[in-house]
């Protein structure tokens, strides 16, 4: 009877034993991914800067304005140059 009782603990020691061995498995996987992540997560965040920078560059209206004059020959618009349009007319 005390030689089962002991060979019943001793696998019930085992198992234990392998329990804790996979959930370190497990954990380790877990702690590799989670420091992944997170280095992704800082990739992002230095790349949303840089694309908030570089449209606040384009969005400006001196750089607007001189793409407009030299890349589509656009000139400024003058009273000379206006066309008015009214309702009913031909």
């Amino acid at each position: 009877m005390n030689g089962k009782i002991n060979l019943v603990l001793a696998g019930a020691l085992v198992l234990c034993g392998l329990s804790v061995v996979k959930a370190q498995y497990i954990a380790r996987h877990l702690f590799i991914d989670l420091e992944t992540m997170q280095q992704q997560a800082r990739q992002l965040d230095i790349d949303w800067a840089q694309l908030q920078l570089d449209q606040s560059t384009l969005g400006k209206n001196a750089r607007i304005e001189q793409i407009a004059r030299t890349d589509l020959n656009m000139a400024p618009l003058t009273p000379a140059r206006t066309q008015y349009l009214t309702e009913g007319a031909k």
